[in-house]
């Protein structure tokens, strides 16, 4: 297959819309290449977690030895919840790895999207119980901007003086994807020189455990949690709480290339499409995620025949990964490899789709699509060629990314190699 170019595209602009940076803060590890080299081992991330003690469910996969006072100084790490934290290290990164320097870009024209779903809850669950406890006078005034989910895209832009458009971008478990999405738009439109797009989210609070697992979402695979995250296996039994960001530096392809900046990928074609079926259960053909596939295939330019591979939202619960199986193979005739990262890292919510988009910008850089973990037996149901045990070589420039979210919302980003 010859190499795409990245101005093919069906939109009116014909904007490349280039990735210049990554940043990455995962269960895997913190920046992108300590993350991707831990992803060709595939190793799994989950492991007791001391916050979830004496639950149903009292495992999780958390970013290891983040240590936000270090990261962040004392006085900044207070003021943030954990989800916001988390954003403004992986923006950061983004920012160190696009070779750029706050001081001295024009902030008018840097733009942050951010996709947050389930924020940490944290504070909510402490400053609720001072409340129930009559304790008014205890609750902290920093409750309502420690805790809406505006605030990682405020302080992101406060943090690095991004002047441009602001917001967060709410889509249950597609968020991250939906972000990337409206990123690209704003570049496309020419709003924005840049933009910081991505996602955020720390979901290992007991509240939001104890209500996914009431939902009968989650693994409760207690006696081993590392293989309790198994996307398309047959002896799945539901997700992994996790936490991350991942954020990606959008901007111009000749922006970029006029201040000589590498090129990582390109951000080729969005969609997005709705169920219109179930408030959380997918529509089990897959109806809507096909709808958004096709349409991120049509705004790239692309066929079908021309993605090499696809990075899953390949959850491991039982009505997902056959609804997703569904989805690709009404747009495939055959689909191509594909990979589940939660497999590794878990469900790490608004932050999903970011994360799995930059584990995709990689894939294409390196020409490896990386390991499924836990996957011992295909379930019989699911007719995909998932990739296992080992990375796999593939040369196709072309890669799909997708993500699927209660509320029947599904997303989906086509990235090329540069």
């Amino acid at each position: 297959m010859g190499q795409l170019s990245p101005l093919r595209s069906s939109t009116p602009s014909a904007v490349a819309v280039a990735v210049t940076g990554l940043g990455l803060v995962t269960p895997a590890g913190t920046g992108a290449e300590a993350v991707w080299e831990h992803f060709l081992g595939a190793g799994p991330t989950a492991r007791p977690d001391p916050e979830l003690l004496g639950l149903n469910v009292d495992f999780s996969c958390r970013v290891p030895d983040f240590d936000p006072t270090a990261l962040l100084g004392g006085r900044l790490a207070r003021r943030l919840d954990r989800f916001s934290q988390l954003a403004v290290v992986a923006a950061r990164q983004a920012v160190a790895d696009a070779g750029l320097d706050p001081e001295r870009w024009d902030g008018t024209r840097v733009g942050v999207v951010l996709g947050v779903s389930a924020t940490s809850a944290q504070t909510h669950v402490v400053e609720y119980g001072r409340l129930a406890a009559g304790r008014a006078d205890r609750v902290s005034p920093l409750m309502i901007p420690r805790s809406i989910p505006n605030m990682a895209a405020g302080e992101v832009s406060l943090d690095l003086g991004a002047l441009g458009p602001g917001l967060v971008v709410s889509t249950a478990c597609a968020s991250g994807t939906s972000a990337l999405a409206l990123g690209c738009d704003l570049i496309r439109a020419g709003s924005c020189d840049l933009v910081l797009a991505g996602g955020t989210d720390s979901a290992r609070s007991a509240m939001t455990c104890v209500a996914f697992d009431r939902l009968g979402a989650l693994s409760r695979r207690r006696n081993d949690p590392a293989a309790a995250s198994r996307p398309f296996d047959a002896d799945r039994d539901g997700f992994v709480l996790g936490e991350g960001a991942g954020v990606l530096l959008l901007e111009r392809a000749g922006h970029a290339r006029a201040r000589g900046a590498r090129i990582r990928g390109y951000l080729a074609g969005h969609g997005a499409g709705g169920d219109a079926h179930h408030f959380t259960a997918p529509h089990p053909g897959g109806d809507g995620l096909a709808r958004a596939v096709r349409a991120a295939l049509a705004d790239a330019g692309l066929a079908p025949e021309e993605i090499g591979h696809v990075n899953a939202h390949g959850t491991g619960t039982a009505l997902n990964d056959p609804a997703e199986a569904a989805a690709l193979r009404q747009v495939f005739r055959q689909p191509p490899p594909v990979t589940a990262n939660k497999s590794v890292i878990g469900h790490t919510m608004g932050a999903a789709g970011a994360i799995e988009a930059a584990l995709t910008v990689l894939a294409l850089q390196h020409r490896l699509v990386p390991p499924t973990a836990n996957l011992d037996r295909l379930d019989d149901a699911i007719d995909l060629d998932v990739v296992t045990k080992a990375p796999r070589p593939v040369d196709a420039p072309a890669a799909l990314s997708v993500s699927c979210g209660f509320g029947g919302q599904n997303a989906a980003v086509v990235l090329t190699a540069a």
